[in-house]
């Protein structure tokens, strides 16, 4: 049941940066300037206090962190990030490979 709602979750981050690809090129197209949405303007545009408080709790146990990984993954595309995550939740939650001449009781 659990490794259904995991494997859920991953096929609609899947999706969403499937969308946030299709976004970003339709842009391209219109504008002729390639520009992508980042996911920190993406989660800033969502709900800007959770970022600032996302940071500050982050920048209190590990103020290394912030700098080198954080704000890494913060100015990557949104497609990238969502389509990353959403494959390595379906990966690790993918349905066990049966095995051949025992049962699983």
């Amino acid at each position: 049941m659990i490794r259904g709602i995991f494997r859920l979750f991953g096929l609609l981050l899947l999706a969403g940066g499937f969308v946030f690809m299709v976004y970003d090129g339709a842009r391209w197209v219109a504008d002729q300037t390639l520009r992508f949405t980042r996911f920190g303007q993406f989660w800033n545009d969502i709900h800007q206090s959770s970022q600032q408080a996302f940071r500050s709790w982050v920048e209190g146990h590990a103020p290394w962190l912030w700098g080198s990984i954080v704000k890494l993954v913060l100015d990557q595309p949104v497609f990238v990030v969502m389509g990353l995550l959403g494959i390595v939740l379906m990966l690790l939650f993918r349905p066990r490979k049966p095995l051949i001449g025992y049962s699983r009781n």
